[in-house]
């Protein structure tokens, strides 16, 4: 007698989920240009304040486009931490929901596919985010947030910027009377220039220079605390009280119009628990060190990964709200989902208050909510399992007696 050595039912390897099938592949390309669509759409709603709040402060003070540019740039990672969790809802949200519309979703527990098994790509994806999310919330923000900082002290601090108008008297300080014949580039590019200038040479006597050229460059040093002009092809007369006066022809030259007597700089990164990173608060929580408070510190790490930790659970609820009745006309389950969303980031800033202040560990107020959020989430993708599963017996059902 031969013995058959086949087996009907093959066991997959325990490792084999880790690799994605064709249904894994389905699902992901109808989620991932979703989600970066959903991803620039609430970016962009969520910088437009603070981006007109920072069009009127600089406009105020006359500050130049790059500045404008490289504040906004620092925003970034702020609101990205805020946009990626919306963004990640809506995308699983409504690929589940079309393919609930579409009846695919039938089809496949039909076929022996359950519900958990089909919001695996899901789940994976939101593993793969929130790692990308302890790295923002852990490193990017808090330098982002600290270079924020600093550049808008900066440019608030920077006093008089070098903007000039054509044929206009300009005074920087008290030594220095300018007038160009055009400026151009918002004023940091000139032509025509003449200045006079008074200066104290080596003896400590008072010096005039009367200088012409033909072109001139501003641009404000890297510390704020000079501004500096760079001439072309001029000339310049120097008059002293002995009548030692003398000209110079030049190609270049550089001046400086303003320096400050005391040195305008930022604090160091560190002051404030939000500008320091993962590691270092976890550092600062084992040996203290700092001058902040050991419980904002606390609060703060807790608070990183909780929120980090949290982004697991949304494809578990979004994918449990976007399946509903096809007879439905209208559906209130990404509603939900916003208003469920909001008011856990609410209960997370609140939790992490109430360890700051010392009133409950965070085990309590921050770990725990978070153990209930992953459970009602899980709750809603089991009931809505059930219920799909319970509709198509009764179809099955149906069509047997007919």
């Amino acid at each position: 007698m031969s013995k058959n050595n086949s087996h009907p039912h093959h066991k997959k390897p325990f490792w084999s989920f880790l690799f994605p099938g064709t249904l894994d592949h389905y699902c992901l390309s109808l989620a991932v240009p979703t989600f970066f669509i959903s991803l620039g759409i609430i970016l962009a709603a969520l910088m437009l304040e603070r981006l007109l709040v920072l069009l009127d402060l600089l406009a105020a003070d006359n500050s130049p486009l790059g500045t404008f540019l490289g504040l906004l740039a620092d925003l970034v990672p702020h609101y990205l931490g805020l946009a990626i969790p919306a963004a990640l809802c809506v995308a699983v949200y409504s690929s589940v929901r079309q393919m609930s519309l579409n009846n695919e979703i039938d089809a496949l527990l039909s076929s022996g596919i359950s519900l958990f098994r089909y919001s695996r790509p899901y789940v994976v994806s939101g593993f793969i985010v929130s790692f990308l999310c302890i790295i923002l919330y852990g490193y990017m923000q808090p330098y982002a947030r600290y270079d924020f900082r600093a550049a808008f002290f900066y440019a608030s601090h920077a006093g008089w910027v070098p903007n000039i108008q054509s044929h206009t008297l300009i005074r920087p300080n008290d030594h220095v009377v300018m007038v160009v014949d055009k400026a151009y580039d918002h004023g940091t590019h000139l032509s025509g220039v003449f200045i006079h200038q008074k200066i104290l040479n080596e003896h400590q006597k008072p010096t005039e220079h009367i200088i012409i050229a033909e072109t001139g460059t501003f641009y404000t040093a890297d510390n704020r605390s000079k501004i500096q002009l760079d001439l072309y092809n001029g000339q310049n007369l120097s008059l002293n009280s002995h009548d030692n006066n003398n000209i110079t022809n030049f190609n270049q030259s550089i001046r400086i119009l303003k320096q400050e007597g005391k040195k305008v700089t930022f604090r160091d990164r560190g002051d404030d628990e939000r500008e320091l990173t993962i590691t270092e608060l976890y550092q600062q929580l084992r040996h203290h060190t700092n001058s902040i408070s050991l419980l904002d510190m606390k609060a703060e790490f807790h608070f990183r990964l909780v929120r980090a930790v949290s982004i697991l659970c949304i494809p578990l609820l979004a994918t449990g709200l976007a399946i509903m009745k096809k007879r439905k006309g209208r559906s209130w389950g990404l509603i939900i989902a916003a208003i469920t969303l909001l008011a856990y980031d609410h209960i997370q800033e609140f939790g992490s208050n109430l360890v700051a202040s010392g009133h409950h560990s965070a085990l309590i107020s921050l770990w725990l909510p978070l153990l209930a959020f992953f459970l009602m989430c899980y709750l809603t993708l089991l009931f809505k399992s059930g219920l799909l599963r319970i509709s198509l017996l009764k179809r099955s059902s149906r069509h047997m007696g007919k």
